[in-house]
């Protein structure tokens, strides 16, 4: 039986906004199995790129519990949450978020240098070589098309293995042609009992790359529809 990777059980988050308190996210429950490619999909202020940072210990939430790869990462403190990201968590970003005045190829290296690891540079080409990029390790970001500047962030963000892999709104700064492209290499990227990849997007065509599609409206989830056999998970409630 394939486990659990992510499990996210009532959670819900208010912040406060012009003299009340807006939920953003309201008693969300839904489980990730290790391998699956799950899509996200919702309008803009849905709360959907809001679950994607709380499941990454970027926010807290105001109640609700999020367990991943068996680390509960509303539990965890500062030190203990840098940990879980550099080892659980790789995070591909709609903007890109490289480092201008580095390379391509020293972008990617960056995690890899600060967790210390032997042969960075090569691991470096070497990952950016399984995006399409081996020519281009040496060019800075802004020599770089959008299309390419995402492939280095996929890099960067497969740079230490991790077992999930969260993009945020990936080909939102994209032509189709290249968020095709994009969305091929994501869809590559689950690998059967271990690795997850959550997306979570507004474009139809992104949304229809996952095994499932969990729609969100208002802070709640509103739908999940199972789009391939291997994964019939269907979202628990309460």
């Amino acid at each position: 039986m394939t486990r659990m990777l992510v499990s996210i059980r009532n959670l819900t988050l208010r912040l406060p906004s012009g003299g009340r308190m807006l939920t953003v996210l309201d008693d969300v429950s839904l489980d990730v199995l290790a391998g699956e490619a799950l899509a996200v999909a919702g309008p803009s202020g849905s709360g959907k790129s809001t679950l994607l940072g709380l499941v990454a210990g970027l926010d807290t939430p105001t109640s609700g519990t999020i367990v991943v790869a068996g680390a509960e990462v509303t539990r965890l403190g500062e030190t203990a949450l840098a940990r879980f990201r550099r080892d659980t968590l790789g995070y591909v970003f709609q903007s890109y978020h490289l480092i201008p005045t580095l390379t391509a190829a020293e972008n990617v290296a960056v995690p890899l240098d600060l967790a210390g690891v032997s042969g960075a540079p090569a691991r470096a080409r070497e990952l950016l070589a399984g995006v399409g990029l081996a020519d281009r390790g040496h060019h800075y970001p802004a020599q770089l098309s959008g299309g390419e500047q995402q492939r280095v962030a996929l890099a960067r963000a497969m740079a230490l293995d991790p077992p999930l892999l969260l993009a945020d709104e990936p080909t939102g700064n994209l032509d189709s042609a290249t968020s095709q492209e994009i969305l091929t290499l994501l869809r590559a990227l689950p690998e059967a009992g271990r690795r997850s990849v959550v997306v979570v997007t507004h474009d139809p065509i992104a949304a229809g790359y996952g095994d499932r599609l969990v729609h969100i409206r208002d802070g709640l989830v509103e739908s999940v529809q199972t789009l391939r056999g291997r994964h019939a998970v269907a979202a628990p409630h309460g």
